[in-house]
């Protein structure tokens, strides 16, 4: 439960303020009898199927990249840190990388990646 509080935290927030601002939607005095309850349903529905979505894409991508590093592949990762030169960085298991707690983490580096953020180099 704590991966999935991770990995989809902002995606949450972001659905609860959608449903907010379609609850204060389907209240107005224009809209119809039922549109309360089938709005909140349907959107609700719409948002929790994305979520799960994207949820269930994204550990089955970090599982594939797990498996893939420790074939020897190489990985590309996300850097947020160095954004005026090079945005991502390739990971190498020959080079002292190793994965920790779905982090990448090297001896030789001072940042860490997740594996979220990551896909299989070639």
């Amino acid at each position: 439960m704590e991966k999935f509080l991770y990995l989809e935290g902002a995606y949450l927030i972001l659905s609860a303020i959608i449903l907010l601002v379609t609850l204060f939607v389907v209240t107005r005095p224009f809209m119809g009898r039922f549109a309360k309850r089938y709005g909140l349903l349907l959107v609700t529905f719409v948002l929790g199927l994305g979520i799960i979505a994207h949820y269930i894409v994204t550990i089955n991508r970090m599982q594939e990249v797990k498996k893939a590093f420790e074939d020897g592949k190489e990985v590309i990762c996300e850097s947020r840190l160095l954004t005026k030169a090079a945005q991502s960085i390739i990971i190498r298991k020959k080079e002292g990388w190793r994965i920790e707690n779905d982090f990448f983490k090297s001896p030789n580096f001072e940042r860490d990646f997740f594996l979220a953020r990551c896909i299989i180099y070639k």
